[in-house]
């Protein structure tokens, strides 16, 4: 038996959803069509999501091609829900991403695409709703080629196509996808030049190749409604995308990353996990590992294997669910600490405060939020100065979600303040602060620490490392000073949290037996501090990155709030009789941007944004 876990990406709208009924459909795992329209499909369960006609949680079903299990992941479209999308990329095989031939290339399709060129992540795109008024073929291909990938292979082609009756048929000649990947196939170009003409086995053995290397694109055009199209689409699945073999080795310990959580009907936390290596039985004790350093275990209690239920043990290639582990969150690894750096989308750029409706509700909301972050980290909610409950956003589609979740899932009616930046700051240079142990007067310290702190790349967060040995203190001292550096970051000389910094403990001292880990933990912040003055902090507010369209005639007055509100433009193109323009806004900026744009744009404006990096603010706008 062998494994192929796929997940379903696109843009929101595109048919993603409905695809994944059609392929459960034609595979026969279910025997009914379900209707995103009618809240009735397999992978939107929740109530919001059905309600809402959106995916907001990553969930996963299972169907078999011949002796291949494939479980398909099917994650979020809309951009609030980027966070989703990043942790099943980690734990994919190979992916499809959908298209519509209406709308085509849109930007969130650019922004998937080109994580998913990053990863050479094996994938198939997928053009939907073929059978629509306005689809396109050829001229659609070319978009794609130019704005997606260039090495793209059409598979099949479409007759009649823009109507109910378009169905689609395999491509009739060899020769464009032969040329194509000739480019990388250095027998294939041999033959092409001295006149020969490619089999079509051999053609699609070089297709299956290269899209397994993640740097061709197979096109598959059809209609997740009509269901043309589809059956390529499986076989596609089956004989382009890499599957692995399920498969045990002897002793070998068990890996795997989590990557969703649910809560069972009981309200007991369920966690998902990929199976790199190994074999996980019920029953037995494993050790999960968070982050870098820490480490917790865990007796599962249950476990149910994708597509194999019945089945007792999960191994290798496996995704599966597992109870009695309640500690376990998303990004947690099993048997040992996951890669560093692996984050691909930019953090949440926004911030709320929110409390609950109904005054003395304050912890049931504040445990209600936890438990949401458990399921999403992102989130990062933290208590405040005065007991309120702030959380972190990508956008205002994300706070509603949010809203009806409290209200329906634990019974707490919330108002939420109006989203705002989440300011942060990074070290401009080099700084260095000791302080030495003192005896005497009202502060004293029976602890030595001594800091430097210096930049570190963007996206890094924050690295704490030693240059002194480990011996040099008790653990419980080195802890201290650890745990009190993280602690202190939050809040850098302009009152913002510090990071993309490197954190480096350069001296230290005790005596016994008068130091106690107190004296470290209130030493630290004040060295800290000093290091982070000495270095210099500068602050930033996180960006979205923009595309809007808009009529010609509104052009001046769109682009003229767009610079009010900050907003840099970086590209303006004319398309037919709309111009589009692209460019780089505060995040802050962004809903207030939205709801003025139909206004502007006589209600034909299109905006789309998603967060992407960051800029340096005015300092008079800095400290807090």
């Amino acid at each position: 038996m062998h494994i192929l876990n796929i997940g379903i990406l696109a843009h929101v709208d595109a048919g993603k959803t409905s695809l994944t009924e059609r392929l459960l459909f034609e595979t026969g795992v279910i025997d009914r069509l379900g209707s995103v329209d009618e809240g009735s499909t397999q992978t939107d369960s929740g109530e919001i999501e059905r309600r809402r006609g959106i995916t907001i949680r990553t969930a996963v079903a299972s169907f078999t091609l011949g002796d291949l299990r494939v479980n398909l992941v099917d994650t979020p479209g809309h951009a609030d829900f980027v966070a989703e999308v990043e942790r099943a990329l980690g734990v994919l095989d190979g992916a499809v991403l959908v298209l519509s031939a209406v709308e085509g290339v849109q930007p969130h399709t650019r922004v998937l695409m080109k994580t998913l060129r990053r990863l050479r992540l094996p994938t198939l795109i997928f053009v939907n709703k073929i059978d629509r008024a306005g689809a396109r073929e050829r001229e659609l291909l070319a978009d794609i080629r130019r704005r997606l990938a260039p090495s793209c292979v059409p598979v099949n082609t479409v007759t009649g196509i823009g109507g109910r009756a378009a169905v689609t048929r395999p491509v009739g000649s060899t020769q464009e996808a032969a040329e194509i990947l000739a480019e990388r196939d250095d027998g294939l170009l041999e033959l092409l030049v001295e006149g020969g003409t490619p089999s079509a086995d051999l053609v699609r053995a070089a297709l299956a190749g290269q899209c397994g290397d993640g740097v061709t694109y197979p096109v598959l055009f059809g209609s997740a409604i009509t269901g043309q199209g589809v059956p390529e689409l499986l076989d596609g699945i089956g004989t382009l995308l890499p599957a692995v073999s399920r498969s045990a080795l002897p002793d070998e310990p068990a890996r795997g990353a989590v990557f969703a959580i649910e809560r069972g009907p009981s309200g007991e936390k369920v966690a998902y996990l990929r199976l790199r290596a190994g074999v996980l039985r019920v029953r037995e004790t494993v050790v999960f590992h968070r982050g870098q350093n820490a480490t917790y275990d865990g007796r599962l209690t249950a476990l149910s294997v994708a597509g194999a239920p019945a089945q007792r043990e999960a191994v290798t290639g496996d995704i599966v669910r597992v109870w009695g582990v309640p500690e376990i969150r998303v990004g947690d690894h099993l048997g040992g600490p996951g890669p560093a750096g692996q984050a691909h989308f930019t953090p949440p750029g926004l911030e709320t405060v929110v409390r609950p409706r109904v005054p003395g509700q304050e912890p049931r909301l504040h445990a209600a939020l936890l438990a949401l972050a458990e399921q999403d980290p992102l989130i990062g909610t933290r208590t405040l100065a005065g007991g309120d409950t702030s959380v972190l956003l990508y956008g205002e589609v994300q706070k509603e979600v949010i809203g009806e979740t409290l209200a329906r899932d634990f019974g707490v009616e919330a108002d939420f303040e109006p989203s705002r930046p989440v300011y942060f700051e990074r070290p401009a240079g080099t700084g260095e602060a000791v302080e030495e142990i003192q005896r005497h007067g009202r502060n004293t310290f029976m602890a030595t620490v001594g800091l430097r702190v210096d930049p570190a790349p963007p996206g890094s967060g924050v690295d704490y490392r030693r240059e002194v040995d480990l011996g040099s203190l008790p653990p419980a001292f080195h802890r201290a000073i650890e745990d009190s550096v993280h602690l202190a970051l939050r809040e850098g000389p302009h009152g913002r949290p510090v990071t993309d910094v490197v954190v480096t403990l350069t001296r230290t001292g005790y005596s016994a037996p008068e130091s106690v880990a107190a004296d470290f933990r209130g030493r630290t912040p004040v060295v800290l501090a000093r290091a982070l003055r000495r270095a210099g902090t500068i602050v930033y507010e996180p960006c979205h990155r923009f595309e809007a369209e808009v009529p010609l005639e509104t052009f001046g007055a769109v682009t003229a709030s767009l610079a009010g509100a900050g907003a840099e433009l970086r590209d303006t193109r004319r398309r037919d009789d709309t111009w589009v323009l692209a460019g780089e806004i505060p995040a802050a900026a962004v809903h207030e941007v939205e709801l003025r744009l139909p206004g502007l744009s006589h209600g034909e404006g299109v905006w789309w944004s998603e967060a992407a990096g960051d800029r340096a603010v005015r300092q008079s706008t800095a400290t807090r």
